[in-house]
């Protein structure tokens, strides 16, 4: 009897649990292998948060549990698995040794490390590898691309209102629904004192999630964070039930609240579905149109889900092309030539800054914070005290369970530290203390006074937040939307900005000898 034909291997990588993956397009269980692998480079090229490392294991080893029950044959290389090798392409090489395919087809990977990794893949391997198109999203590089080419900025608002128009999300006919495109406005609320919330929704570990955190603990419990409690969803199905208890108990006032902030409270009225749609347990595709059925059953305001539908259809897609357009050169960008060292307490959460305390401490115990936090808390003092930008890059890879480069670095650089110059964001997010005190209650019984301009005892942001104008003024004097802040700056007397640079100072003194 004749040997049986080498199989095709098809290829799946960590942010490619999703059935409908173009490496997995007719894939036939009678011919293919799926291979997957666990490999230590992908878990510590940055020191990612051990719940990060556990979301993605275990998710990988319940989409290889799914494919089985189909019949496929499964090569899964666990970390603890001797064929594993450190890397994808040193993981592959060993295993062809053993019996090698007739071909690979993978999907192109979301990362341009990874993806320049899977172009040497023939090369190295010695067998024909296709890499697929990632057909998850809703623009490809080329059609971005193509809408990019010849402008002179690009505009994130324009961008999404072309993608509602192509995709018909939100629209009625050529119009949008409503009336208006962006609802923005409504979205800006604090939340009262004593509002209560929504209800949680975890996830109990089962027996091979509880087996990955006891893996991450012995290899990696040295990053920052902690590894439990552990209540991600790592199936589609949990992650399904997740998309509809957000639906049903936090969109409807998402809108209203989606920029508050409360101390303790991590989650408040926020979906935490990116981490299950960044791996590819969730398309954005039903996401957007989960969202937009609660608004036409009446479910849910149109506040509320344009607000949620925006940060999908148009800024994770915006953020994704701006990715690709720019790399590699984007994570080296420092337009605002910024060299100090990102404090300490970022690996701590001990610092008598109350807000950074926060959301430091809610990412070390949750591998998570919400947008306004990182931007406007974590992200916006590594701005004004001028923290090297791709260090912040680093960090924020590192720490959040849904970081991955493709969506973190544009947001970290480009919107949250304008070190690419205004490639993102028109200005830099640059703010006082007010804005954190009105939209948390962060500020109370913190050892700094908010309503403080100066001394030892004002909130650091508010006269970090003048230098920060100072230091950058002839950069940034030009820049429209700065006009009335330089004009300010401008009228402030002497008196006052020498007790601002002696305060500024001061700080920077203690920021450097802690």
């Amino acid at each position: 009897m004749a040997p049986a034909a080498p199989a095709t291997w098809r290829v799946i990588l960590g942010d490619q649990l999703s059935r409908g993956v173009s490496a997995l397009e007719h894939a036939d269980p009678a011919r293919d292998r799926i291979v997957m692998m666990e490999v230590t480079d992908e878990a510590s090229y940055v020191p990612h948060h051990p719940q990060k490392i556990i979301l993605i294991l275990s998710a990988m080893r319940h989409f290889a549990q799914e494919l089985r029950s189909e019949g496929f044959e499964v090569t899964y290389i666990s970390m603890d698995d001797p064929r594993s090798r450190g890397s994808f392409t040193d993981t592959l090489r060993g295993l062809m040794a053993e019996q090698p395919p007739a071909a690979v087809i993978t999907t192109e990977a979301s990362e341009w490390r990874v993806l320049e990794m899977q172009k040497q893949w023939q090369h190295a391997l010695g067998v024909p590898v296709e890499i697929r198109h990632d057909a998850r999203f809703f623009c490809s590089h080329a059609e971005f691309a193509a809408w990019a080419n010849g402008k002179r900025s690009l505009v994130m608002e324009m961008f999404y209102r072309r993608l509602r128009q192509q995709t018909g999300i939100l629209m009625q006919g050529s119009k949008p629904e409503g009336g208006k495109w962006n609802y923005d406005h409504d979205n800006r609320k604090p939340l009262a004192r004593n509002a209560p919330l929504p209800p949680h929704k975890a996830f109990t570990p089962d027996a091979i999630t509880r087996e990955v955190i006891a893996l991450v603990k012995a290899r990696f419990g040295h990053h920052f964070g902690r590894a439990e409690p552990f209540d991600y969803p790592v199936t589609r199905e949990d992650a399904q039930q997740a998309l509809k208890h957000f639906i049903h108990y936090l969109l409807p006032q998402f809108g209203d609240y989606q920029d508050a902030m409360r101390a303790g409270e991590p989650y408040l009225y926020h979906s935490r579905l990116s981490p299950a749609l960044n791996i590819g347990l969730l398309t954005p595709q039903e996401i957007c149109a989960a969202a937009e059925e609660a608004y036409r059953a009446g479910l849910a305001p149109l506040n509320a889900v344009e607000g949620f539908i925006r940060q999908i259809l148009g800024w994770r897609e915006f953020i994704r092309g701006i990715y690709w357009l720019h790399m590699p050169g984007y994570v080296e960008k420092n337009a605002l030539e910024a060299t100090r060292s990102l404090p300490a307490f970022y690996w701590s959460g001990e610092t008598d800054m109350r807000c950074l305390r926060e959301a430091i401490t809610m990412t070390r115990d949750y591998a998570y914070s919400h947008h306004i936090q990182r931007l406007m808390v974590t992200g916006l003092f590594a701005l004004l005290i001028g923290a090297d930008p791709k260090e912040v890059h680093e960090w924020y890879l590192a720490v959040y369970a849904d970081a991955f480069e493709w969506v973190e670095a544009p947001n970290t650089l480009g919107m949250s530290q304008f070190a690419d110059g205004g490639i993102v964001g028109t200005k830099p997010y640059a703010a006082s203390g007010a804005y954190i005190h009105r939209m948390s209650d962060f500020c109370n019984d913190c050892r700094y006074d908010v309503t403080k301009k100066e001394g030892p005892n004002a909130c650091p942001f508010n006269y970090l937040y003048w230098d920060f104008l100072e230091r950058h003024e002839t950069r940034l004097r030009s820049n429209p939307r700065l006009a009335i802040a330089y004009r300010n700056l401008s009228a402030q007397p002497e008196g006052q900005r020498q007790a601002r640079q002696r305060d500024t100072a001061r700080f920077f003194e203690q920021l450097d000898s802690a």
